[in-house]
């Protein structure tokens, strides 16, 4: 039986999937004892690595089922689609979640099941699908700002405004990436300009309300500045002990780590089997495992732009960067926070960090990703017969 009869795209790209997931039993079996002990589980993680396992399981099925739909389809799913997450992110944002006084509506639960899901991670996915849509629709034209400003900026626009008061760091990377797809896709770089400076005000006038009328609407500015002022040194909050006792599994891993499962600052650290995953690894497999962990992901940048610039149309090219450079852009800013270079944000390590939503939405994304590396396989295939290819047109075709 050979696995290629089964799947199709990128076998790399499949592989260092396969990688992340595989390994990331390991930290997360380790980290979640401390789940365990807070909810009375007196250190038995045997439910949440079967839990893991099962959102692991899933994401593997949501790669395989959407690989398997031409790329061209999801321009039509992606208008179907977009007014179907607006509203999700409505319902999300005025539910009236809060934790400590802060807007905290991230989750809505699916009904009857009851899981909780994350909306602003597929209302991502389903930008990125939009605005490569629009790009590629708009590739022989000159575009103007006027006109672009319904089918493309209210859209984005829409989308953020609902994300941003509970979600600032998924909303900058989500806006900056809007941006990269725009400047690549050959929107007039003046007019992008022209939006950064149009979101810079409206942050400034988001925060500057939120902090004139504290009460007017839940929100998490309080939460972004104590992080801010953590970072800078200047603050006194939760942030500050994560953040230390994350430099503290860091330094106690060294070069090689202390060996699989045997962290202590899992025990102390509140976000070891999510945000902070990183850290218990380092700390584990040492600095060593670290940057292995680190090339795995710069292994799927190289891959996504590798097949990003093989792609047979501009709307598959658009597509892979929209989709797939937020998932490396995350895993760098989660090892970023974890090491102490950049303020705590929240994001998790993708495919690795637990948790259901990220993973499904990851795994769509890479989904996505491989059904247009398998198109330009297919056609690949048209061209030259697979009994004509020698081993060495294969390696150069995968490289």
């Amino acid at each position: 039986m050979k696995i290629k009869e089964y799947i199709s795209g990128d076998l790399f790209l499949w592989a260092l999937v396969l990688m992340l997931a595989i390994f990331s039993f390991l930290p997360v079996y380790s980290a979640s004892s401390n789940l365990a002990y807070l909810n009375g589980g007196e250190g038995n993680t045997l439910k949440y690595i079967l839990k893991h396992f099962a959102h692991l399981v899933l994401g593997i099925g949501i790669v395989y089922a959407v690989h398997k739909i031409p790329y061209n389809y999801f321009k039509g799913l992606s208008i179907i689609m977009l007014p179907v997450v607006v509203v999700l992110l409505i319902v999300t944002a005025f539910q009236g979640t809060e934790m400590g006084g802060a807007n905290a509506s991230r989750w809505i639960r699916i009904p009857f099941v009851g899981i909780g899901f994350q909306t602003s991670t597929l209302a991502a996915v389903v930008l990125m699908v939009w605005v490569a849509r629009y790009l590629n629709a708009m590739r022989d034209k000159i575009i103007e700002f006027k006109k672009s400003i319904v089918p493309l900026w209210l859209p984005v626009a829409a989308v953020l405004m609902f994300i941003l008061p509970s979600n600032f760091s998924t909303t900058a990377i989500i806006f900056s990436m809007v941006l990269l797809l725009c400047f690549i896709g050959g929107y007039p770089w003046k007019y992008l300009l022209g939006i950064v400076g149009a979101g810079l005000l409206t942050l400034t006038l988001f925060i500057l309300m939120a902090k004139a009328f504290p009460g007017m609407f839940p929100n998490r500015v309080d939460t972004w500045v104590s992080r801010i002022e953590s970072f800078s040194g200047d603050g006194d909050s939760d942030s500050v002990y994560q953040v230390e006792k994350a430099k503290t599994a860091i330094a106690t891993g060294y070069v090689t780590g202390v060996g699989p499962g045997k962290s202590q600052q899992k025990h102390f650290l509140p976000q070891s089997s999510s945000d902070f995953i990183y850290a218990i690894i380092i700390e584990e497999f040492g600095i060593i495992g670290g940057l292995v962990v680190l090339a795995v992901y710069l292994l799927v940048l190289f891959r996504v732009v590798v097949i990003a610039n093989k792609s047979d149309t501009i709307f598959g090219t658009l597509l892979v960067i929209g989709v797939g450079f937020p998932i490396v852009l995350q895993a760098l800013i989660n090892m970023a926070v974890a090491v102490n270079l950049f303020p705590v944000t929240g994001q998790t390590l993708p495919l690795i960090s637990s948790g259901g939503t990220s993973i499904w939405m990851t795994c769509m994304a890479i989904g996505i990703i491989l059904s247009v590396s398998a198109k330009r396989q297919a056609i690949k295939a048209q061209e030259t017969p697979d009994e004509e290819m020698n081993p060495l047109d294969v390696l150069s075709e995968a490289l």
